[in-house]
């Protein structure tokens, strides 16, 4: 990359899980463009993840939910006034707002925000939120409007709630999800019956997982012979997030099974049939139904901002209305006792994740913004 040689790149990201999940092949790609890269976040379980791929690591600790922002901003203020990153890229929106502001006080040369969904800011019903919003959209606006700064989102409808808040359109680049390996995650034989469907995230009722165990509920009460597997764990640091000792009473019951949080991916998603994410969660777009396309799963999801961008309807998979259970069932019925659709969709989803989604093309489309702005 033109430029990018000797440059300072810095990711701020909440959690190293996440960082890993999400964005480490960005940072090793940008590392081999030319960058120095670096990355703020908490030091967790995921530590010597990143550490292994040759990112150095700087432990820092910004709270998603609660915390004091004032403080929060002064200890970013110091990190880039210590660090002195050419670039540095939020990941998630409260990184993004705070960052934001720090990044403009510490006088940070460029910044890239990355709003994978527009969360709570933009969804939640509580009433402090709801009255604060219409400031917090504005002040929001103004942040990402700097001439120094772009914003990625990943899917159309949260770029245009962005527009309609003041974020000028040429401020804005649409980058579809965080990109899917398409030589690791591939398609395999379908495995043998019964059918197993997976809902793959991190167990919350914004996931839609209260929906998913009524549907199976249900299916199994009218005889159905199904699987339908969780796989995630709770985020206790998440007002949303299931307790275990439900996710634990669940297990074994109307053929549902809880396998918590699991590192194969690719072998989970290889032992299923349906891929399943009835979401209300505000997302950006999914990487686990990103995961599930790639090894050539049909999908049902919730007809919702981010989830649809992964499913033409009828062609890879069904849409159902958000906290639709009896949609659910049906959709989910229609797959089940259908293994020529179920082929015929996955095919097609695996072609889409090909042609739109695959890693090599977001991480393209990532380091032509960091070239924008480094130019």
């Amino acid at each position: 990359m033109l430029g990018a040689q000797h440059l300072k790149l810095l990711f701020v990201v909440t959690e190293d899980w996440y960082f890993v999940s999400h964005r480490l092949p960005l940072a090793v790609a940008a590392q081999a463009a030319g960058f120095e890269v670096a990355v703020a976040t908490r030091e967790g379980r995921q530590a010597d993840v990143v550490r292994r791929a040759g990112i150095r690591l700087i432990p820092f600790e910004l709270s998603r939910r609660g915390g004091n922002p004032l403080r929060e901003v002064l200890a970013l203020w110091r990190l880039y006034r210590r660090e002195q990153p050419d670039l540095v890229h939020h990941v998630a929106l409260k990184p993004v707002m705070l960052g934001a502001l720090a990044a403009w006080l510490a006088g940070v040369a460029a910044q890239v925000n990355a709003v994978a969904g527009l969360g709570w800011l933009f969804t939640s019903s509580s009433g402090i939120v709801r009255l604060a919003r219409p400031v917090l959209r504005r002040m929001l606006a103004q942040l990402l409007n700097q001439s120094q700064s772009l914003t990625i989102v990943q899917n159309p409808e949260d770029r245009a709630l962005l527009a309609r808040s003041g974020v000028a359109a040429t401020r804005l680049r649409l980058i579809r999800g965080a990109g899917v390996d398409v030589q690791i995650f591939h398609p395999v034989v379908p495995p043998p019956a019964p059918v197993c469907i997976a809902l793959v995230a991190r167990m919350l009722w914004d996931k839609g997982v209260g929906e998913f165990v009524k549907a199976a509920q249900r299916l199994t009460e009218a005889g159905v012979n199904a699987r339908f597997i969780l796989v995630g764990d709770p985020d206790p640091a998440n007002p949303a997030s299931v307790p275990a000792a439900i996710l634990r009473g669940w297990h074994g019951q109307h053929g549902v099974e809880w396998w918590g949080r699991r590192e194969d991916m690719p072998a989970v998603m290889q032992s299923m049939h349906i891929a399943c994410l009835p979401s209300f969660y505000g997302e950006g777009l999914p990487k686990s139904l990103l995961e599930a396309a790639a090894c050539g799963l049909p999908i049902i999801t919730s007809d919702a901002p981010g989830c649809r961008e992964i499913v033409q309807e009828g062609v890879n998979g069904l849409l159902v209305p958000v906290r639709d259970v009896d949609a659910l069932v049906v959709a989910l019925r229609k797959l089940i006792d259908d293994p020529g659709l179920r082929l015929r969709m996955g095919e097609q989803s695996r072609l889409l994740v090909e042609t739109a989604f695959s890693l090599e093309l977001v991480l393209a489309q990532t380091l032509a913004v960091y070239r924008e702005l480094c130019a």
